[in-house]
């Protein structure tokens, strides 16, 4: 016995068809519109600006270069693509957040290894990374050496032979009058 369609699944395939029917016809007049402004261009070049370059790009991506060839818009289905393409590789691309080099050293860390340094004039820059690891900064011997060397500083057998002004006072029994002790 043959099933009678219920009156709403009629209804419901009657407005689906209309709706198709309708877009189809929306579809058709952009296409001829397309049409129309392809022939007042007259092979000029359209100046896009980015946006709309942007836009036109996220919905070929959707469509497919066939059917993007079959619409034949006012730029090539491969120049539609290949903006898609750049916008993604510039949506992934870190370049801009990231800085040049590493970063430096926080500068009060820097001015307690000069301080350590002037204080303990053999202490060398393995010493120096062993105090502040105790204080709790990780800093590595070579970062040590670049910040005394940027400082003037030289390395701790340098440092050990020269004698500073205070020292010289206090070793000839002159008192600096710049001393609090």
């Amino acid at each position: 016995m043959p099933k009678v369609l219920d009156p709403f699944r009629f209804l419901l395939i009657a407005v689906a068809g209309w709706m198709n029917h309708h877009q189809l016809q929306m579809i058709e007049y952009l296409r001829e519109e397309n049409r129309v402004l392809r022939e007042l261009l007259a092979g000029g070049r359209l100046r896009l600006n980015d946006d709309q370059r942007r836009r036109l790009a996220v919905r070929a991506k959707g469509l497919g270069r066939k059917i993007l060839a079959e619409l034949a818009s006012i730029v090539t289905p491969e120049t539609l693509l290949a903006w898609h393409r750049k916008l993604i590789s510039a949506k992934y691309d870190g370049s801009g957040k990231r800085g040049v080099g590493r970063p430096s050293t926080n500068e009060e860390v820097a001015s307690l290894v000069v301080r350590m340094a002037e204080e303990n004039r053999d202490w060398g820059y393995r010493r120096i990374q062993g105090a502040l690891a105790n204080l709790g900064h990780d800093l590595a011997r070579s970062t040590i050496a670049e910040i005394l060397k940027r400082r003037g500083m030289e390395p701790a057998p340098e440092r050990q032979r020269k004698t500073t002004w205070k020292e010289f006072l206090v070793s000839a029994g002159i008192k600096p009058a710049w001393s609090s002790g």
